[in-house]
């Protein structure tokens, strides 16, 4: 024991959960990039039906989806369905769809 009556075995396992929560964040940021062309904010997602819109997308934050590693599963506005979401780049989108998917936004947490 230590001087606040603590295990050290305890101090070793908080260490080690903040360094894998730590990985978890670098690797969803990573995914996210990858697939978006940028780390988070304002971005465009596609939903298992294909339904196009955008979303607040915070690299391990998530306060009206629920996180899956690199993708979500939230509400889609387009369909009204719940859904595993995916980030798209935009620029691999035509005119047409980039339109659509800035004219369908999810709801926006004050």
């Amino acid at each position: 024991m230590n001087e606040n009556g603590e295990h050290r075995g305890g101090r070793r396992k908080r260490k080690r959960a903040a360094g894998l929560g730590f990985v978890a964040f670098l690797v969803e940021a990573i995914a996210v990039w990858k697939r978006a062309g940028k780390l988070g904010g304002n971005i465009v997602v596609r939903c298992q039906s294909g339904h196009l819109f955008t979303t607040i997308w915070i690299p391990g934050v998530s306060v009206k989806s629920a996180r899956l590693g690199p993708w979500r599963l939230q509400r889609c506005p387009v369909g009204g369905h719940f859904s595993i979401v995916t980030p798209i780049k935009e620029s691999d989108l035509n005119p047409w769809q980039r339109r659509s998917a800035r004219a369908h936004q999810d709801i926006r947490v004050p």
